[in-house]
């Protein structure tokens, strides 16, 4: 069945999206070298196809219209891209380190507490603190019977 989540991104500035997920959010990655037109590029340049490791993931969905506590609410179908962290204020005085630009400060989304963080290229993600039940610590999700 399912093994992973394959996550992507389209950016106008791929070199520049590619850059600041391995240097400013430091995530591991491979290089395919069989999806590059160049192959002169080195493995981990950012001018190459990287792949990186999110590690672990989950996915949720979410209505387009409802009501919540009390108010009605509408969205229109889309994707959206988040990155979950234990410590929201340590990660973001981290991120600011390495020269991330971030929207403001943290502050309280309900789900948990959260920014958006600008990635060259493309549009902001949402980074944040979850206060909801997560699937991605594996051991308290449900997992379906096969029969």
């Amino acid at each position: 069945m399912i093994t992973a989540v394959h996550t992507l991104i389209y950016s106008d500035d791929a070199v520049a999206t590619r850059t600041f997920f391995k240097d400013v959010l430091g995530l591991p990655h491979v290089t395919d070298a069989g999806s590059s037109d160049d192959p002169t590029v080195a493995a981990g340049d950012p001018a190459g196809w990287l792949v990186f490791d999110t590690g672990p993931s989950e996915l949720g969905v979410h209505p387009t219209k409802g009501e919540f506590a009390g108010e009605a609410f509408t969205a229109p179908r889309h994707h959206q891209i988040s990155l979950m962290v234990d410590d929201i204020t340590a990660t973001v005085a981290e991120l600011r380190e390495r020269g991330a630009v971030c929207d403001g400060e943290p502050r309280d989304l309900g789900f948990g507490i959260g920014i958006e963080v600008d990635v060259p290229g493309t549009d902001p993600v949402l980074v944040y603190e979850p206060r909801h039940a997560t699937a991605y610590r594996r051991a308290t999700a449900v997992r379906p019977t096969t029969s």
